[in-house]
């Protein structure tokens, strides 16, 4: 398998458009038509990972934070982030990122916090806005239920728990064909008037290019008329962080023990206790504080993630419980999700679940 291949794999479970406007995601190092030996999955890549996928053989690293993130103007070794890279480039070895493309998938970052702390049935926190797209194109009466057709399989129409969605009006269209067209109906030369149809669909923003290609490849037209608009439909799958419940409601700090447990984490950090029983949990992994109104909103007893700053606490206003328990703690089982990914999908391949620390905070106790 190449390095492309490998990586279209892993854009099943995160497309990289999910992926916000700040971010360095994608194959930061290597040739994507390089062929695998072995895949070495990691949270961060540090050159200690570099070293241990030398060790293990494995010429790409799958990465979830990117060791590129803003521009290097130069590779000299004079910092860890360029004494890592040409490490890499020395030894062949290739890095991919997925970063907040992974925070933004249903199935990523927050759905494996939720998995471990065994909340149930969760949603997302924070749709991610001008996700969802509208397709209007025309298409002669007797050709209308063909095109529908393959641009429900491409995955246009489908919303929320809904598929197949579309809406048709018809109509008469018009057209001349030029000296340099094929027109598949009418005469080079003269105005023809088609009884048509325009359609409309919808659709998840990642599947523009497979949906387009559908269209342009079943039209009967040689010049096919469409237009794309962004909608203002809330996307329920795409987003960060997520909120759920708990089987069985708890005390504060019964829950935050589990947690502490469960996470692996040293210590919480946390905003005055409410005596409250938690039912509804919130989780964002990473640096979460921009999610705290949103927590709020939705009703959460609770809510999980890092980073939080001093004055930032005073915004539970007692209405919440905040929990810092660490950007590590809250990522670090990234990588076992997209091992198990990895290894579900591709299982006669050589998938390594990184044993290198990269945490670069340490706790005195």
């Amino acid at each position: 398998m190449t390095v492309k291949d490998i990586t279209k794999i892993l854009e099943e479970l995160a497309p990289l458009s999910y992926a916000e406007e700040f971010d360095n995601v994608g194959l930061l190092v290597g040739d994507q038509n390089s062929t695998v030996t072995g895949v070495l999955v990691t949270l961060d890549t540090l050159e200690n990972v570099v070293d241990e996928a030398i060790e293990k053989e494995c010429n790409l690293i799958v990465s979830f934070h990117p060791i590129i993130f803003s521009g290097l103007k130069k590779l000299t070794g004079s910092n860890y982030v360029e004494r890592t890279v040409l490490k890499a480039i020395a030894n062949g070895i290739s890095i991919f990122a997925m970063h907040t493309a992974l925070d933004n998938s249903n199935s990523g970052v927050n759905a494996k916090i939720c998995e471990v702390l065994g909340i149930k049935n969760p949603k997302i926190l924070i749709p991610k806005t001008g996700t969802i797209k509208k397709l209007t194109t025309y298409a002669p009466i007797a050709e209308v239920e063909n095109i529908k057709s393959v641009l429900f399989k491409a995955g246009a129409g489908e919303i929320g728990n809904y598929s197949n969605c579309s809406f048709s009006s018809e109509g008469i269209g018009s057209f001349k064909p030029g000296d340099l067209t094929n027109p598949s109906t009418g005469k080079i030369g003269e105005v023809h008037f088609e009884k048509e149809a325009q359609i409309n669909v919808i659709f998840s923003f990642e599947k523009q290019k497979k949906i387009l290609a559908a269209l342009f490849e079943n039209h009967p037209y040689e010049e096919v008329a469409h237009e794309i608009i962004t909608l203002e439909n809330t996307n329920q799958d795409i987003g960060m962080g997520m909120i759920g419940h708990l089987v069985t409601e708890m005390d504060e700090s019964t829950f935050l023990q589990s947690v502490k447990k469960k996470m692996k984490t040293p210590v919480i950090r946390h905003s005055q206790l409410l005596g409250k029983k938690v039912k509804r949990v919130a989780v964002l992994g990473g640096s979460g504080a921009f999610a705290i109104s949103a927590a709020k909103r939705a009703n959460a007893d609770i809510f999980i993630t890092s980073d939080i700053k001093y004055h930032q606490f005073y915004q539970a206003e007692k209405q919440i419980v905040i929990a810092d328990i660490g950007h590590f703690e809250t990522e670090q089982f990234t990588k076992d999700l997209l091992v198990d990914y990895l290894i579900k999908k591709i299982p006669n391949f050589a998938i390594s679940l990184s044993e290198s620390i990269t945490n670069p905070i340490k706790y005195y106790l």
